[in-house]
């Protein structure tokens, strides 16, 4: 799932985590038309810092399946609880935003749907096939839940062939239990690696730092994604949502997540994103090269 974090940078924090206002014409209109339309993107609820960048180059991040997660993760700003009834026209729904909007590049996460059988992956299936019909042009990624593992579910994502298949596995090992309490970090692993197997060209992963890992750890998971065949990496500095969740143990350098990149380009990936303000989605557009 999409990481939403406050964008908001209490005193104290370092002057690399300062976000520029978003600006250009580019920007200025789908704000107008977010705004007319009443559009739901995770780029704005999630006052994403790279809002302004990415909607220049024509792409955003849309968040199916509500806004009520069934997992409690320590790390993520959404909602726990209930979730709400399926809204069976969000496909066309979400489509047509992307239509409005004219964007390019499309990222389609979802919060975790554990109360469902199918998991949510019916719904995601049927949001593909309507923004593939309504947008022919529009190339995706589908930044999506683990599914429990359950292969059916996997399948369905796999029938509907995005450009590029994402799912994070958020944070080193040692740390899973604590930072995605319901998570399990091989599961994670073992999806992407069934992605690949199952003939998705570029799989993706992302994993957020400042939680308390070490250097040795965030290079091993680097590996661990590598020998799942994963193409792609994303590498940002954790933002505490709220007093609620867990805090920030350390601010990374950029001059660390330069290593890091450099570390990853080695091992092979195709594209490496780190650096204090990436998100999973930044330069998603990118990625399908």
């Amino acid at each position: 799932m999409e990481t939403v974090l406050e964008n908001t940078l209490p005193v104290g924090k370092p002057k690399w985590l300062k976000v520029k206002l978003p600006i250009g014409q580019k920007y200025t209109e789908l704000r107008g038309l977010v705004d007319k339309y009443s559009l739901n993107t995770i780029c704005t609820s999630g006052s994403c810092p790279n809002m302004g960048e990415c909607w220049g180059e024509g792409t955003a991040t849309f968040m199916i399946l509500g806004n009520v997660c069934t997992r409690s993760c320590g790390f993520c700003g959404v909602k726990t609880g209930r979730p709400e009834t399926v809204d069976w026209d969000e496909p066309e729904k979400v489509a047509r935003s992307i239509k409005i909007m004219n964007i390019k590049h499309a990222v389609i996460t979802s919060v975790d749907r554990d109360d469902l059988k199918d998991g949510g992956s019916i719904i995601w299936i049927e949001t593909v096939k309507a923004i593939r019909r309504m947008n022919p042009n529009t190339t995706l990624e589908t930044l999506i839940p683990d599914f429990q593992g359950i292969e059916r579910n996997i399948d369905r994502i796999v029938e509907a062939n995005p450009e590029v298949v994402s799912h994070n596995v958020e944070t080193v090992r040692r740390l899973t239990r604590e930072v995605r309490i319901q998570a399990k970090y091989d599961r994670s692993l073992e999806v992407l690696r069934y992605l690949k197997e199952k003939g998705i060209n570029r799989t993706k992963s992302g994993i957020m730092l400042g939680l308390g890992e070490k250097e040795d750890e965030v290079f091993q998971t680097m590996r661990d994604l590598r020998n799942a065949n994963v193409d792609i990496v994303t590498i940002g500095q954790y933002l505490q949502p709220s007093k609620k969740h867990l805090p920030v143990k350390e601010f990374i350098t950029p001059d660390q997540f330069a290593i890091y990149e450099k570390f990853g380009l080695e091992l092979g990936f195709r594209h490496v994103e780190s650096g204090p303000l990436v998100r999973s989605s930044y330069k998603a557009q990118k990625h399908i090269l």
